[in-house]
């Protein structure tokens, strides 16, 4: 009896598959060509709007002036004639609901002209205001089931585009997301709202150093994104990968990362074919991705792009996901986005780049060849200090999640504790101010390799920390505890509001100095002083995956909230409510909202995987290694017969094995059965307690049964098999 069928079909269409005429259509185009041509840009505006009409729409997208609604109707129909040009025939409002991924509703250009034909029209009201059943959506009591009016408002700030099919094309208009009640029901309101608040406090500080009319101050974002891509036969023939993202049993392979060959290794000929059609497709809607290599883990990769504005980040890595995953597919692969799809190898994140600057000084956490004597910056890069340490807290509850959990604190991703790492050169320049007064800056230098025919290379003045959650890499910030299938709104809202708050209680202090330049260096040099006393606890320049950084951690009195049920709390502590409400970000109910939605998710993704591991132990793992107890016992019965004293171990092993693996099973579906009481909270904590436990241990017996299962038994694809066959 063979119980593995779908594991060796999968095995044998894997090794059919043939990359040679996928992509060849692509080769020939130069991206210089393509690039933005789906995109309705500010150059095809200008092209094709009135001036008058063109200047209002650029002074809204470049400096945050309210938009005239009067305008709409003529962009509208420049927006709907370019979009049918590229052969359109339908418009979609997309918003960002809290499930975490995109939504939309297709509305067709076409209207009865009311002569048995039809017209195409666009009018203004249609760009601005769309109307989907809000109550479907995630709301966290915002709204009940039985209201269902929302709202989608037109983000002029994000570009509209067009997303190509073989059977034609759509216009797709980027926008926010409200209940009837007006208040945000998605993950673009608030992140707008940030911006609005991280503007008018970083124009406080540049009117102190003198600098008027420098256009709008503006998050920026470049989210790193890590993924893995598997063969879809295998993915099909997986039910845990199939219905949650990640395995659930899974022996470790002979070999996994160890040997550290696959990071930026030969991307393989199937992958990189893959990777140019995503990239191709992504040049045509404007999203600027420049890096692709190999990742630390077998068949583990990463999409890197330029940093740009934060809510255009946001949407561009929507797109990213949506395509990776798009024209995986083409090319029989699937891309897996979960933060822990595979155990004991490393699991993928989200590097979030993030930054802030404006047209007329560029970037504002840029050092500087002699960051001692740029106060601009140190003010700025002390606000982030500050900011970090009093909301290590928030930053550590927006990236909270199931999937997040399982990756968090292992081998290749940050701990839960928040920590700032700012490098050699910056620890020194603060410590200096700290103790009295900056007089210099760690020099950069060059590199002698000590080879004659390599160049000289230029050295910085520090060394990376890939280990830190929140490191300075130059002229920007890293947030790397982000997980790959989270939206890096969250963590960007929770960035710009902090960096907000922080940059109002230097700004007030400093505003003291009433315009006297001397003063104002004097206060400068005090508020520095006094951000590194209160808030150096947060500055960490060693290795964050040591054991002994969660002792010296808890000596600094530093957060380490390990599951997401210890970190959502977070979110709704009086501080925070305070200054959400304060800044105009988030009201208490919004965030109360979010809470009640980030937990009730954490709920039911734990419930899946609960189910799923119950259901594929007790129909596939129990059978086959029932029929493994069978021909043991049938070999044992035959050798008897023949007069042979049978080794019994392998038996016994098995059928102890066999106990262990029913009594996991009753012990977890015992513990998915329980029903708790009170807030979602408490059930959120159960889960953490008894049922991811529960999973845990069933997974131990399940891998161990494998290890000693025959091959044509074991009903599952393995990680061998899946990570190393492409």
């Amino acid at each position: 009896m063979n119980l593995n069928t779908g594991r060796t079909e999968a095995i044998t269409a894997v090794t059919r598959y043939s990359v040679a005429s996928d992509g060849a259509g692509i080769a020939h185009i130069k991206t210089a060509d393509i690039y933005g041509s789906n995109v309705f840009s500010d150059q095809e505006m200008k092209n094709r709007l009135p001036k008058e009409v063109y200047k209002k729409m650029h002074r809204t997208i470049e400096h945050g002036e309210t938009l005239d609604a009067s305008i709409a109707d003529v962009v509208a129909q420049a927006m709907k004639d370019w979009a049918v040009e590229r052969g359109a025939t339908h418009y979609a409002h997309v918003f960002y609901p809290l499930t975490g991924i995109t939504a939309e509703k297709h509305d067709s250009f076409l209207d009865p002209d009311g002569k048995g034909g039809t017209i195409a029209q666009f009018a203004g009201k249609l760009l601005i205001q769309g109307e989907p059943d809000a109550s479907s959506f995630p709301s966290g009591g915002i709204r009940a089931t039985f209201e269902a009016r929302g709202y989608t408002a037109w983000d002029v700030t994000s570009p509209a585009y067009i997303l190509e099919n073989p059977n034609g094309c759509t216009l797709c208009i980027p926008t926010a997301f409200c209940s009837w009640t007006g208040e945000a029901l998605d993950k673009k309101v608030p992140l707008l709202r940030s911006m609005q608040a991280l503007n008018t406090q970083a124009q406080r500080i540049l009117k102190l150093f003198g600098h008027k009319h420098v256009g709008m101050v503006s998050a920026t974002a470049g989210p790193e994104q890590e993924y893995f891509l598997i063969d879809r036969n295998f993915y099909f023939a997986r039910p845990d990968l199939l219905n949650c993202g990640r395995t659930l049993f899974g022996q470790k392979p002979p070999k996994g990362q160890e040997l550290e060959d696959q990071y930026f290794g030969k991307i393989p000929d199937r992958v990189l074919a893959c990777m140019f059609e995503t990239e191709h497709e992504l040049y045509k809607l404007g999203v600027p991705v420049k890096t692709r290599h190999n990742e630390v883990a077998p068949s583990q990769y990463e999409i890197a792009p330029v940093y740009e504005s934060a809510n255009v980040g946001t949407d561009h890595n929507y797109l990213v996901m949506y395509m990776l995953q798009r024209i995986a597919e083409k090319y029989g692969l699937v891309c897996l986005l979960a933060e822990k799809p595979f155990a004991a190898i490393n699991g993928s994140g989200k590097h979030v780049n993030w930054s802030l600057g404006c047209a007329g000084l560029g970037n504002l956490l840029e050092p500087g060849d002699t960051p001692h004597d740029n106060a601009q910056f140190l003010v700025f890069c002390a606000a982030v200090i500050r900011a970090v340490h009093k909301h290590s807290g928030l930053l550590r509850a927006v990236i909270a999640s199931a999937a997040n959990d399982h990756r968090l604190g292992a081998n290749e991703a940050p701990p839960a504790i928040i920590s700032v790492y700012l490098g050699e050169q910056l620890t020194d320049v603060f410590t200096q101010i700290e103790k009295g007064g900056a007089t210099s800056s760690k020099k950069k230098e060059v590199m002698h390799i000590g080879v004659d025919t390599l160049p000289v290379l230029p050295k910085d003045a520090g060394d990376r920390n890939r280990t830190s959650p929140f490191a300075f890499t130059g002229n920007k910030f890293e947030f790397r505890a982000v997980g790959s299938s989270q939206s890096i709104s969250g963590p960007l809202i929770a960035l710009n509001t902090i960096m907000a708050e922080s940059l109002d209680a230097m700004a007030t202090e400093l505003e003291k100095a009433g315009g006297d330049e001397k003063k104002l260096n004097e206060a400068i040099q005090t508020q520095i002083a006094k951000v590194m006393k209160e808030h150096k606890a947060v500055l960490f320049e060693g290795d964050n995956y040591c054991e002994e950084w969660h002792a010296e951690a808890a000596k600094r009195g530093l957060l380490n909230l390990r599951a997401t049920p210890d970190a959502l709390p977070e979110l709704i502590k009086p501080a925070v409510l305070a200054m959400f409400e304060k800044y105009g970000v988030l009201s208490e109910r919004e965030v109360r909202s979010r809470y009640e939605v980030y937990a009730h998710r954490y709920c039911l993704d734990v419930a899946i995987e609960s189910k799923l591991a119950y259901s594929i132990a007790q129909t596939k793992i129990l059978p086959a290694a029932l029929e493994h107890q069978a021909r043991l016992a049938a070999s044992a019965v035959d050798q008897k017969t023949l007069g042979l004293e049978p080794d019994l171990a392998p038996l016994k092993d098995v059928t102890a094995r066999v106990v262990e693996l029913t009594k996991a099973i009753a012990k977890l579906k015992k513990e998915i059965e329980h029903e708790s009481d009170g807030e979602t909270l408490a059930h959120a904590k159960h889960y953490r307690d008894k049922v991811i436990p529960a999973i845990e241990a069933l997974r131990v017996v399940v891998d161990g049964l494998e290890e000693i299962m025959p091959d044509d038994l074991w009903p599952l694809p393995t990680y061998q098999e899946m990570l190393f066959i492409k």
